[in-house]
């Protein structure tokens, strides 16, 4: 006899893992008011107590590294802060080498508040007056927590642009509709939200740690930056990467520097050098070697078209109220998204005659715009909502 074999055909599963826990996306009605809108919690005066619920930060996260320095203005204001770590990884989330990280992380600035893993049965601490949102995933366990505290939304970026169509775009952008009181990173953010989803909001200017930057070289400058940063989208890498093709053309014999990520494992048609990832602590040698600065921004302007103006280094960045909303210096050169266009602009900002008086007075420009005055926009619009 021939002996019969069964065929096994093994289905794969997929399960669904997003940076939101599903039962917490499920379980969330923003149609319905919450026991929280319905009394909001009011501080008439005096400090008050503040969760700040967010991802686990990492070394080289820059929006970590921007809400930390607002938690270290609050503390400073004389609040208390809290920060809660939510995630949906499998990984262990080791509290100890998260406080060794900020520690020596250079961008990171020391803050007192005690830091702990977010525990949906247990919440915030009874004690907690107000609760901050800093991410979108965040903005559902801050809606969903048991507490009276009055809600923020810490936006630094419009996150549901961060996917394609699909659920996780649609439960980013929901978040608008949660009710929370929302203080945005620029003026662009304020205002998309509060006119396309009805959202409350005020916003603090962006600005630049001047201990960091500044003009070191006063001599004609023979180098470009590009900000490469492949893993990002709203960054424009691979479209960076056509216009800096182009310039390589016109300007052959100018270095090209790439800072962001470790480019080495991409196909990059022209010569250039890559920094990877640079400490903070670096970047200003780099800008001060660097007569342009190209930086892509497809959602909410980045920090470092003020960090390069404040190294003497002409930003050229993508035209768009976005960008042009956030800041609108004169020295930085809003450009038409077309790669040639880019690249004309970048040979031309190489080629200015008068290169070394423009990287002074470029610095000049932002020499007032300082993150206390910011820090004093964020107080003002957190104490005033929390004041009634």
């Amino acid at each position: 006899m021939r002996a019969l074999t069964k065929a096994t055909t093994k289905i794969m599963r997929h399960e669904t893992v997003m940076l939101v826990a599903n039962e917490d996306a499920a379980q969330l009605d923003w149609t319905q008011s919450p026991p929280w809108r319905i009394n909001p919690t009011v501080v008439d005066e005096g400090p008050i107590d503040i969760a700040w619920i967010m991802s686990p930060p990492g070394l080289e996260s820059g929006g970590h590294q921007n809400l930390f320095r607002f938690i270290d203005i609050a503390e400073k204001a004389g609040h208390r802060c809290s920060i809660y770590l939510y995630t949906t990884s499998a990984d262990t989330v080791s509290i100890p080498d998260i406080r060794a990280m900020l520690r020596s992380a250079g961008a990171y600035p020391e803050v007192a508040a005690r830091i702990a893993m977010y525990d949906r049965e247990q919440g915030v601490d009874a004690s907690t007056q107000a609760i901050f949102a800093t991410g979108w995933e965040t903005a559902y366990p801050a809606y969903l927590d048991k507490s009276d505290a009055r809600r923020f939304y810490f936006v630094q970026d419009y996150e549901a642009s961060f996917y394609p169509l699909g659920t996780e775009s649609l439960l980013a952008g929901n978040t608008y509709r949660f009710g929370f009181h929302g203080i945005t990173a620029g003026g662009w953010l304020a205002h998309k939200l509060a006119t396309e989803y009805g959202m409350s909001t005020d916003h603090f200017d962006f600005a630049v740690d001047k201990t960091h930057y500044s003009v070191t070289n006063v001599e004609r400058r023979t180098e470009v930056f590009f900000y490469a940063r492949p893993v990002t989208p709203r960054r424009a890498f691979e479209f960076g990467l056509l216009a800096l093709a182009e310039f390589a053309r016109l300007k052959p014999d100018v270095r090209i520097n790439l800072a962001g990520w470790d480019v080495s494992n991409w196909n990059i048609p022209f010569e250039y050098t890559n920094l990877s990832s640079l400490d903070i602590s670096e970047l200003n040698a780099v800008y001060n070697r660097c007569a342009a600065g190209l930086v892509m921004s497809l959602s909410n302007m980045s920090l470092l078209p003020l960090e390069l103006l404040s190294s003497g280094v002409t930003p050229v960045v993508n035209d768009g109220p976005n960008n042009r909303m956030v800041s609108d210096n004169p020295f930085i050169e809003y450009v038409p998204a077309s790669p040639l266009a880019i690249a004309r602009k970048m040979a031309e900002v190489l080629d200015h005659p008068d290169a070394v008086e423009r990287s002074i007075a470029m610095s000049e420009s932002v020499a007032q715009v300082n993150w206390s005055d910011s820090g004093a926009q964020f107080l003002a619009a957190f104490e005033g909502a929390m004041r009634g």
